[in-house]
């Protein structure tokens, strides 16, 4: 019997010209992924201290119309600053305020450093103008303004204007001094500032640009 050979031949093991292609595009569009994902956390590397860097830029505020008695708040740093145009009695009543403050020359360390307009008992530039960080320096909360003088809610009955920290009852005087034996142990901080003008506030720099 004569020998036969079989008219199929083995199926091919190289990839056809199309799939070579596919296979191509496929494993470059992974590659890039791949370079796209280690890109992200090395640009992300750069964002944050440029946010700092923008945070942390002096900022002007207005204080034009501003009478006695107004409250003016700004953000800097991403801390609320406010900006308190006070009235001669307020100022009066630091003199009764000073024998019941814990720090009345802002001697103790603060988180920014005390500059030397605010160790006196205004604490200010412009004795008129309060500037302060309204930060409570017991646990970061935001105290309330309670400029009205005499016996309120949570308050004192010789209460003589100031500010209130609802969280934990801490005080602070109409030059953001806290009272004694409270909570916070520090008064509010005075962030660097300079006039520009009688209408503009410079805060986060001590010296006109």
């Amino acid at each position: 019997m004569a020998n036969t050979t079989s008219s199929l031949s083995a199926p091919s093991l190289l990839p056809t010209e199309p799939s070579r292609r596919a296979a191509l595009v496929t494993t470059a569009a992974v590659g890039a992924v791949g370079a796209a994902a280690c890109a992200i956390p090395l640009i992300s590397t750069f964002q944050p201290s440029e946010r700092a860097k923008a945070a942390g830029a002096p900022v002007e505020a207005d204080i034009s119309g501003m009478v006695p008695g107004d409250l003016r708040r700004v953000e800097w740093r991403g801390n609320p600053v406010w900006i308190v145009r006070r009235t001669p009695e307020m100022l009066e009543s630091l003199k009764k305020t000073e024998p019941h403050v814990l720090d009345p020359d802002s001697s103790k360390p603060y988180q920014f450093a005390m500059p030397d307009y605010a160790k006196n008992q205004a604490r200010s530039i412009k004795p008129e103008y309060l500037v302060v960080v309204g930060i409570c320096s017991h646990l970061g909360c935001s105290p309330s303004d309670k400029f009205t003088p005499g016996a309120q809610p949570s308050l004192p009955e010789d209460w003589q204007g100031g500010f209130l920290c609802p969280c934990h009852g801490s005080t602070f005087d109409m030059a953001g001094r806290v009272f004694k034996n409270k909570p916070a142990n520090a008064n509010l901080d005075v962030p660097p500032h300079t006039y520009l003008s009688d209408t503009r506030l410079l805060i986060g720099e001590d010296k006109k640009a």
